[in-house]
């Protein structure tokens, strides 16, 4: 026979006070320091856990944090990951992660769960900003930051890398070495970095009086395989292979070198290559990887105590379009070997 479930009833019989005395110790609330030692004794002696779902239903709240993202798996929002953890676990929330693939359907329903309190707050990191997404964001009551841009206007707390700027710095660094026939390997255009990366790669290109040959350009996914897939298309076009690679991110970085060692080709000598993102992959690949530094740890960092400001009432919880804040993250140039022939 199972062993009875102990509960606030039991404890108080058990130590011989009220029932509100047995709630107050558990809610914090002031009761004698003898009643609160004789009350703590018996739910240890019993078993005694609380209900969370009847504590969370009480006081409306769930001391739990959501974080929305397109893959976890990726090193970009693992860097998110590290830094926003402590944060909030510094004030007691708890962080509950959702991998949604990308999908704005996915998103709106994280959105929506804010509504049926299964979640307190959310920190969500969309690659597609659709319509539908903006009205999920504009209608949700409880505080939500975006990792990313939205337009101007959206009703939500924001904190955004600086992708042109990068593109801008690395493409400099390529100039500033010799390159003058670059390949763009980049994600899907439908999404917001691989948009505004194109448009940057391109607008950096003609200011520089190298307007862009489209046979230099491969679009797939954030995939080690479309880095692969493209360096492979590029080395074979039609009017000689680039002498250098920029790559939306490390991961498609990766791949592109993949393919030039299986090509037998040497980076940088023959081919230099330069990612986006600066992860933990950028240092340790062969050879060590230039990459343009978007500040994922730190966008992390600010979303996690931007939510938290929220959260703790001041400002009010779902700004106002005007009320809401934009924090832009700069970004840097880190140099490494496959782009100088030598560790920096």
């Amino acid at each position: 026979m199972a062993k009875p479930v102990p509960t606030i009833t039991t404890i108080a019989e058990a130590a011989g006070v009220s029932i509100a005395s047995v709630s107050r110790v558990f809610n914090g609330q002031p009761v004698r320091e003898s009643t609160r030692r004789r009350v703590l004794a018996e739910a240890e002696r019993l078993g005694y856990v609380p209900n969370a779902v009847a504590r969370s239903l009480k006081s409306n709240r769930t001391d739990q944090v959501a974080f929305a993202v397109e893959d976890i798996g990726n090193p970009v929002y693992l860097a998110m990951l590290r830094e926003i953890q402590p944060v909030l676990r510094a004030d007691g929330f708890r962080l509950v992660v959702h991998s949604t693939g990308g999908d704005p359907g996915e998103e709106i329903e994280v959105l929506r769960g804010l509504g049926r309190r299964h979640a307190d707050g959310l920190i969500i990191s969309p690659i597609r900003v659709t319509p539908e997404l903006l009205g999920a964001l504009a209608e949700t009551a409880a505080p939500v930051v975006v990792i990313g841009s939205v337009p101007p206007g959206t009703p939500v707390d924001n904190v955004r890398a600086d992708s042109r700027t990068g593109i801008r710095l690395a493409l400099r660094h390529l100039f500033g070495t010799g390159r003058r026939r670059i390949g763009f390997v980049n994600g899907p255009l439908d999404t917001v970095p691989g948009g505004r990366r194109d448009s940057a790669f391109r607008d950096v290109m003609a200011d520089a009086g190298s307007p862009v040959d489209d046979g230099l350009v491969h679009v797939g996914e954030f995939r080690r395989e479309t880095g692969a897939e493209g360096a492979r298309r590029l080395l074979a076009h039609p009017g000689g292979p680039p002498d250098a690679l920029l790559c939306a991110n490390d991961l498609i970085a990766l791949g592109a070198l993949d393919t030039l060692r299986a090509a037998g080709l040497r980076v940088p000598d023959d081919v230099a290559v330069v990612g986006m993102d600066d992860t933990e992959l950028a240092a340790v690949s062969w050879p060590t990887l230039t990459s343009v530094c978007l500040g994922s740890a730190e966008r992390g960092r600010r979303a996690a105590g931007l939510l938290l400001d929220r959260l703790r009432g001041a400002p009010p919880a779902a700004p106002a379009a005007e009320a809401a804040r934009t924090v832009t993250v700069a970004p840097r140039l880190v140099v490494r070997a496959s782009t100088t022939g030598g560790d920096q």
